[in-house]
């Protein structure tokens, strides 16, 4: 660990330079490590390092400095003991499942949850032997009900894609706890500039680096955040012999976007309330989805376990998807895809695109109709964003 990791520092500083070590050439900026393995002084420290009775570089599948570096600093600002970095959000996902679970294993997840996961756990997973119950988000008492003497895992996403709903952190630790399971958080909505899941009681935090951590849409990443035991353990292990593993550029890329990860945090939350209250005040819209607004089930909750209440927003118009697919071609300035995240906003229809090979009732069951629409809000000016969803709102009456 550097210098700067110091628990004194405040999250600014630690997202600047926490897990930072400079070489000998003094350099400012981080250093990117475009190598796959690296020399050892001799045949003893080779095997030394091997054995892991000397730390060291080894092969940039597992060991890296760049890579490292990028881990050190997101456990800090997570307040976690151990980070693994990985290719993909999915691959965090499937990194921290494959280390903790084996056949026969059992999950309890929540119903609300981003596609591929559903189809990770209903599909990948379910061929090894782990099968998955999902529940509602906010249900507790259905949470509890579901764990079984098998189960391992709950795992869920809080704030939810692309609804928002929002989990007890701390009620739902409490019930993993009591039946000697695991609390595994997605934190890519927030965060941990926003929220911090380990200290509301969670043991594992899992990320999508591609989304806020990098900030501006330009590599694919994910990561895995815990305590030395878990995340240091089996899940490190798998990511050493299995690889999906992150490369040192794209982890340079992450460490780039951590240093203003706050700062447009904020201003991403800032732009999608002004929206969001927008949005409930047109007559073609029925419903708005954000917690940052009253209306909110959740908002009370969201408010006292988030310090701010993120960029992604989502809203339904009546007349399903024709209605819908009107509102998002009509649109000039927003991107259509499927991502979040970016400086650039973004719309996407979930029931056909991130939620699509879900079965209709899963659908229908995770409230994802045929007229929502998903906006990850970026940073432009907010009456620009408001103006180009004027052209869509009226091109649905068309």
């Amino acid at each position: 660990m550097s210098e700067h990791d110091n628990d004194d520092y405040g999250f600014d500083t630690r997202a600047v330079r926490a897990g930072q070590l400079r070489t000998q050439e003094g350099e400012q900026s981080e250093p990117i490590f475009p190598t796959v393995s690296f020399v050892a002084n001799s045949a003893a420290q080779a095997a030394a390092r091997f054995s892991g009775a000397e730390p060291g570089n080894i092969y940039s599948r597992f060991t890296n400095p760049t890579v490292r570096t990028f881990e050190e600093r997101l456990a800090s600002l997570e307040g976690g003991e151990r980070c693994v970095a990985t290719g993909s959000g999915m691959a965090a996902i499937l990194t921290a499942c494959m280390g903790l679970l084996k056949n026969g294993d059992h999950i309890v997840a929540s119903r609300s949850l981003f596609g591929p996961t559903v189809i990770l756990f209903n599909t990948i997973l379910a061929r090894f032997g782990v099968q998955t119950t999902f529940v509602p988000l906010t249900d507790n008492t259905a949470w509890e009900q579901a764990i079984k003497p098998n189960t391992r895992l709950l795992f869920l996403e809080t704030p939810s894609n692309p609804l928002s709903e929002i989990a007890d952190i701390k009620a739902l630790s409490d019930i993993a706890h009591r039946h000697g399971c695991l609390l595994v958080v997605d934190n890519c909505f927030l965060t941990p500039a926003l929220q911090r899941p380990l200290e509301l009681g969670a043991d594992i935090v899992v990320h999508s680096a591609s989304k806020y951590i990098d900030g501006q849409g330009r590599a694919v990443g994910g990561a895995v955040v815990g305590s030395q035991q878990l995340v240091g353990g089996d899940i490190y292990s798998f990511l050493r012999t299995a690889g999906p593993s992150m490369s040192p550029f794209n982890a340079w890329i992450y460490l780039k976007g951590l240093e203003t990860l706050r700062l447009r945090m904020e201003a991403h939350s800032k732009n999608a309330l002004q929206l969001a209250t927008w949005l409930e005040q047109q007559p073609a819209v029925a419903r708005v989805y954000y917690p940052g607004l009253k209306s909110h089930p959740q908002h009370a909750l969201a408010a006292r376990q988030q310090s701010g209440f993120g960029g992604v927003l989502a809203f339904e118009v009546t007349g399903g998807r024709e209605a819908a697919w009107k509102v998002i071609d009509a649109t000039r300035l927003l991107s259509i895809t499927a991502t979040f995240g970016d400086t650039k906003s973004t719309i996407t229809h979930p029931a056909t695109t991130t939620h699509w090979r879900l079965t209709p009732e899963a659908r229908t069951a995770s409230g994802i109709t045929d007229g929502l629409i998903r906006i990850g809000v970026g940073l432009e000016d907010i009456e620009d964003l408001k103006n180009d969803l004027v052209r869509g709102l009226d091109a649905r009456l068309v």
